[in-house]
């Protein structure tokens, strides 16, 4: 269990740093991660490298963890004929390897671990999470989340990370298999021009979460640094919760290429921009590594 007080009080007296892309740290290792468990395929082959790639950003200033269970599903693990038991045993292994990240950091101040539940997609591995609208119903999409959630909630982690949610039915689903599980959580929407990437308002898309008491913060992850920019005050405002964002770098990935274009746009400008405007929780995503996170701790530290 960790030692740090609730990350909700924290999160009232100001703000705290979130880490950057787990899986681009990994990558910049050296590791594969072409495989369909993508990150979590290391929970069973190298849980040390996670460990690790957790360190380097606690080490860059980070407060949080996002653990590698984005992809850790029981039907994903299957498929490379994993029983149902030891995809638990790793799910748990996600929150242990942050554990042991934030232990060898040695730092003065907090830390927490959050516990990734990624999207219905990201176990489909075919970019769907970034369109949502599977053709489930919100019960069908409730019992596929409930049970990893479960898992993860009783590996005590300090709070569940619900990340890059596509749609408004899929929230539904996440904020169902949240009750009762005595587990504060954050719900944090993919989202393009001001709508989820199903399409809906991101005005009824945070309204979901209002009223949810479990819900510490709402938000918005792995869209653009621009998109970021309207939806942190959209949130706050429709919430009253703290809001949590982290964006992309703002690069665009080239399929064809299988490369990286254009230029970051996530700036420490933009930052303090994010916390004037209700953000509590502020980190990176995909391209957004130990060095910009160090940046964003040196802007937050510098007032509450």
């Amino acid at each position: 269990m960790s030692t740090a007080p609730p990350l909700a009080e924290a999160l009232a007296d100001g703000t705290v740093v979130l880490d950057g892309g787990l899986s681009n740290q990994l990558a910049s290792a050296g590791h594969d991660l072409s495989d369909e468990l993508w990150s979590a395929r290391l929970l069973a082959e190298d849980p040390e490298a996670v460990t690790g790639a957790h360190l380097a950003y606690f080490e860059a200033g980070a407060d949080v963890a996002i653990t590698a269970s984005y992809q850790a599903t029981y039907e994903g693990f299957a498929r490379r004929g994993t029983g149902r038991e030891e995809a638990s045993a790793l799910f748990a292994l996600s929150v242990g390897c942050a554990r042991e990240a934030a232990r060898r950091a040695r730092a003065s101040r907090p830390l927490w671990v959050a516990a990734s539940v990624g999207p219905y997609g990201a176990m489909l591995a075919d970019g769907s999470e970034y369109r949502g609208r599977y053709g489930l119903s919100v019960t069908e999409l409730e019992r596929f989340h409930r049970p990893r959630m479960e898992v993860l909630a009783a590996a005590a982690p300090d709070v569940l990370a619900l990340e890059t949610i596509p749609d408004t039915d899929e929230a539904e689903a996440l904020l169902r298999a949240l009750r009762g599980l005595g587990a504060p959580a954050w719900l944090s929407y993919s989202a393009a021009g001001g709508r989820t990437r199903a399409g809906q308002p991101l005005e009824d898309a945070f309204a979901l979460a209002a009223r949810a008491d479990e819900v510490i913060a709402v938000g918005v992850n792995c869209c653009t640094p621009e998109d970021a920019d309207h939806a942190v005050a959209l949130a706050a405002r429709v919430t009253g919760k703290p809001v949590v964002v982290y964006p992309n770098s703002g690069e665009t990935w080239d399929a064809g290429a299988r490369a990286w274009k254009g230029r970051s746009t996530f700036t420490t400008g933009r930052v303090a921009g994010w916390r004037e405007s209700g953000a509590r929780l502020i980190g990176g995503c995909c391209r957004v590594g130990p060095g910009t996170v160090s940046s964003v701790a040196e802007v937050l530290r510098e007032r509450p």
